[in-house]
């Protein structure tokens, strides 16, 4: 199971800490980092138990699960471009007057409407999750959908994707592992894409070479899938494309 999946079934109390807790690790919901239970973790001459040292790989790499969800595409947290700038003063104490300030908002009145509006989404969003809690409990032929990866770029209806779809286009599309054709079809080209992307969670990073070399393993034009991966939120590179790796 990847981290999208755990991401997307978390209690909103496990999406607030950022991490999740196994039998013998924690797990972090942002990037699929695994932290084994048992162990002292040093750290700048400090020791860190498992939790502890969660939380703080959690700030070093996250900067805060606050910062993580805000920075989500809009598609996955239903918020507009100045809600969610309005949200990020807040969340650093900034006061009506700063904020106002700030973005040049004409006045404090503004500042309070805004504040009304998201409290109003968050009363929505809270008798909307009762109300799927409750549907799901009565519905017995709902799909299992993939979950949207969290780097995804792009999210639209392309993103709308069962499990059983997925399936059938890797059974389709890959023999032993290799890429027989590369599909057009923007949906069908994203379920490929997500299997391809699989083939990249050995390793932490990639060379041009190294990556160009594996994906060459599954399609003959690497130079093509290397893109789209790209593209599609599934890989980052340096800005002079000597490394690669694979978003979390």
């Amino acid at each position: 199971m990847d981290v999208s999946t755990f991401f997307q079934n978390a209690t909103i109390d496990e999406l607030k800490k950022g991490y999740i807790e196994e039998d013998d690790s924690f797990l972090c919901l942002l990037c699929g980092e695994q932290v084994e239970k048992g162990i002292i973790y040093p750290v700048d001459g400090k020791l860190y138990e498992a939790e502890k040292f969660m939380k703080r790989h959690i700030e070093g790499s996250h900067q805060s699960v606050f910062h993580y969800l805000i920075g989500l595409d809009k598609k996955m947290t239903g918020l507009t471009e100045h809600q969610t700038k309005l949200l990020e003063l807040f969340f650093q104490g900034k006061s009506d007057a700063e904020v106002k300030k700030e973005l040049e908002i004409g006045s404090a009145s503004t500042i309070r409407h805004h504040r009304f509006a998201l409290k109003e989404k968050e009363r929505q969003a809270r008798n909307f999750l009762a109300i799927m809690e409750l549907m799901k409990e009565k519905d017995n032929h709902a799909p299992s959908f993939v979950p949207i990866h969290q780097t995804a770029t792009m999210v639209d209806d392309r993103y709308n994707i069962t499990e059983a779809e997925q399936e059938e286009i890797a059974a389709k599309y890959f023999n032993a592992g290799v890429l027989s054709k590369f599909p057009m079809k923007q949906k069908q080209k994203l379920m490929v894409l997500r299997e391809i992307a699989k083939r990249l969670e050995g390793q932490e990073s990639y060379s041009e070479k190294e990556l160009n070399q594996l994906l060459q393993t599954i399609y003959e034009d690497y130079v093509l899938i290397r893109r789209y991966l790209i593209e599609y939120g599934f890989l980052d590179r340096k800005a002079d494309g000597t490394l690669y790796w694979l978003k979390k």
